[in-house]
């Protein structure tokens, strides 16, 4: 800054450095909320109607961002759109940003005694309906002030939705991997939880209405759809390898029907098995069930609880401490 002979005040220009470290002019949150819905949409068109926008006014957004950038982001492909190098880091970037624009406006919003709390919770899929009633139900009651979103989608082992701040909590199945969970994640154990294994009524083990891993190994068993749960499929099939080094699943025949693939399993050459995802807590004996006997299967569980999933309750310790405090008490609470 300089003094003018005449008594006036010049500030001196901003050198090319200056420049070069300072934010791209004209680059808003709109522009980023809708990059972000772009890279995570894969598509234009699946972004735009998530974003309640005309797909060419989103084209036209995307360009110009990268214009204020100076560089591509998104490499467009017929298939779908992929991140550039410089995409991926200002995606990573962008969701820190609205992250933290969220949860200022949303603290500003508390304090001024508006509003209420959010939380964007997701659901994995395929969980025992049981335990995600018992979820949805403690949750509601326990925080009626709570504006909850939910999701249903598959979490993967680290939980990176809420690791990149897309989710809030989630409620899934746990692997090796959640035990070490990176800063700022939190989780507690709800339980571990089995499958229903369908056999033959003829089957020997139908009588003591619980099979031994060995014997199970040896069968053609029908598990799926992997999809629902890779993790704890795998993990499964592992443990049925270490009896029978050969043993594979079999994708199932109908995917979304059980009773049509029991009966599809019942009229098998060989001894057949349909194997569920885990549905009942550890240890407690097969219940009969509406379908037994009707395609001449019935549900057993596997000796020792051999094969089993445990549940988890994850969420954000960066969230509100009264939110923290309503995760931990339904986490305490819930019972199957």
């Amino acid at each position: 800054m300089k003094t003018a002979e005449n008594g006036s005040i010049s500030y001196g220009s901003i050198s090319s450095t200056d420049k070069e470290n300072s934010a791209p002019q004209g680059v808003e949150l709109r522009h980023l909320r809708y990059f972000v819905a772009v890279a995570e949409a894969g598509t234009f068109t699946h972004a735009a109607e998530r974003m309640y926008v005309a797909q060419p006014t989103l084209s036209q957004q995307i360009r110009r961002l990268e214009e204020f950038v100076g560089t591509p982001l998104l490499q467009r492909r017929r298939e779908g759109v992929r991140l550039t190098e410089a995409g991926t880091v200002l995606l990573e970037e962008s969701r820190a940003v609205l992250s933290l624009v969220d949860h200022g406006v949303s603290r500003t919003r508390r304090a001024a005694g508006l509003g209420r709390s959010r939380l964007r919770f997701v659901v994995q899929p395929y969980l025992p309906p049981t335990l995600a009633a018992e979820t949805v139900s403690r949750l509601r009651s326990v925080a009626p002030e709570v504006d909850v979103t939910w999701l249903e989608t598959a979490p993967d082992a680290v939980f990176s939705s809420i690791l990149q701040r897309r989710a809030d909590a989630a409620l899934g199945w746990m692997s090796p991997a959640t035990c070490a969970l990176p800063d700022p994640l939190d989780v507690m154990d709800i339980g571990s939880f089995e499958p229903e294994v369908w056999i033959p009524e003829r089957h020997l083990a139908a009588v003591d209405g619980a099979i031994g891993l060995d014997e199970l190994a040896r069968m053609h068993i029908i598990h799926g759809p992997r999809h629902a749960d890779p993790g704890t499929y795998d993990a499964w099939r592992s443990a049925l390898r270490t009896r029978n080094p050969s043993f594979d699943f079999v994708d199932p025949p109908f995917r979304e029907s059980l009773p049509m693939t029991l009966a599809f399993a019942a009229t098998g050459s060989r001894p057949s098995a349909v194997l569920t995802g885990p549905c009942r807590l550890a240890g407690l004996a097969a219940r009969p069930a509406a379908d037994a006997g009707r395609h001449e299967m019935v549900p057993v569980r596997v000796e020792g609880s051999l094969l089993t999933a445990t549940a988890g309750l994850v969420w954000n310790t960066d969230l509100p401490r009264e939110v923290q405090q309503v995760l931990f008490e339904i986490a305490e609470k819930i019972s199957v």
